[in-house]
Parts: C-alpha cells; structure tokens; sequence
C-alpha cells in the first residue's frame, strides 16, 4: 500500500527557513507516511529551488500568490491526504505519530497548535489567542498547517488563486476541523519586525473586511504597505 499522505509547501526565497521544515519531516518518512514532497515555488532568486531538490522533492513553478501555488501544488498531489505548510513552520517531534492515529481513526481535516520561535507573553499570547479562534470559530490560518483528505478538498473546491486569505476561504468550505496535540512552530519574524500587537491587530482587521467583501487583492496591496 503507497503512503497516503503529500506534503504540499508554497515558496519564495524561502532559504532561511526551508531546510529547517524539510527536516523535521523526516520522521514522516520512518512512519511510511510521506508519498511525495511537492514545493509550489513562485519565483525564487535564492537557493530555495537547490534545498527542494536535494530532498528529493517535486517542484511546480508559476506566478507568485499564495493561492495559486497551493492551487498548482495539490493539482499535482497523488496522496489520499494533503499536508499543507508553509515554508517558515516545523512541525514539532511527534508530529508523525498524531497523524498517523489521527488519518488511521477519523477523516476530519485537521489544523496544528499555532507556537512562535520567540519567548515572552506576547509571542504566548498571539499563538494562544490563534489557538483559541480555530477551537472556536473553525478559523486556522496556514501557519498552522492543513491536513484533510483529498476527497474533500476537491468537494471544497480546493485553494483560490488569490494572494491573501487563500487559508481562510479553503478552511471556511471544508468540513469542521480538529486541533492536533502537535505545535506547529512558526517563525515570529514579521511579527517582531512590525510589533506583535500591531501586527496582530493588523491581520484581526484583515480578517474583518475579507469577511465584509473585500477583495484579497485590495487587502494584499494594503497588507503590503
């Protein structure tokens, strides 16, 4: 039996926090987990495409936006299940053991526990109130990973090709998720480069006009500046 899972990663110059991702994975591969490792890449000028393919991954190229790289990605994805992660997040030790019980015993998708490589109440605080948003609203963002079966990511009709929000709309059509006991381990560098409670106030006001029709490209341009 082929394993069942596809590890689907979009890029752009993501060679400070590639490696790192890609190696956590490992483990996946002792479980007899991993079928493919497929990297939607948009364009990188660094050596994102030389860390890909010396593990051994698949490389699909296009245009940068979020959406579409995930859009592209999964098209090309043979596995039962998809693994959505972005390129800066690492999956905690474990990891594979939680998944493997998890698509063994339920056929619900399924979202990480959100942690930042920072220290301190505000790095706590964001990942925690992150944490509780997808608990209580079904609202994960893609820092926090997606694990859901094929079948019904192709009934949701699977990520729009959009540059923003591309993680809210695909969770919004997808069946009620389940939190993993597994952190997912993101880099806390936007967040320190703009101040945690500006860029979380920034990205809970994001949210609120996707959610009040704005479209992902006004809020791209806008989240840009």
């Amino acid at each position: 039996m082929p394993a069942k899972i596809s590890i689907v990663i979009p890029t752009l110059n993501a060679e400070a926090n590639l490696a790192r991702t890609l190696e956590a994975l490992m483990e996946g591969l002792g479980q007899g987990l991993i079928r493919e490792l497929i990297i939607s890449d948009g364009g990188s000028t660094d050596a994102t495409l030389k860390i890909a393919d010396e593990a051994g991954a698949e490389v699909v190229t296009g245009t940068p936006s979020r959406g579409g790289q995930l859009q592209r990605g999964c098209a090309q994805a043979k596995g039962e299940w998809l693994l959505v992660l972005h390129a800066d997040t690492v999956l905690e030790a474990g990891w594979s053991e939680a998944v493997a019980d998890h698509i063994q015993t339920n056929r619900a998708p399924a979202w990480f526990q959100l942690a930042f490589r920072a220290r301190g109440i505000m790095p706590a605080w964001v990942a925690g109130w992150a944490n509780l948003r997808s608990r209580l609203f079904g609202l994960p963002y893609g820092d926090q990973g997606l694990l859901v079966r094929r079948i019904d990511y192709d009934k949701a009709g699977g990520y729009p090709d959009q540059p923003l929000m591309e993680d809210v709309a695909i969770v919004r059509a997808l069946p009620r998720l389940i939190g993993l006991p597994v952190r997912a381990i993101t880099s806390a560098e936007r967040y320190q480069r703009a101040g945690w409670l500006r860029r979380g106030t920034r990205n809970l006001w994001t949210l609120m006009r996707y959610f009040a029709g704005t479209s992902p490209e006004t809020l791209a341009d806008s989240y840009r500046r």
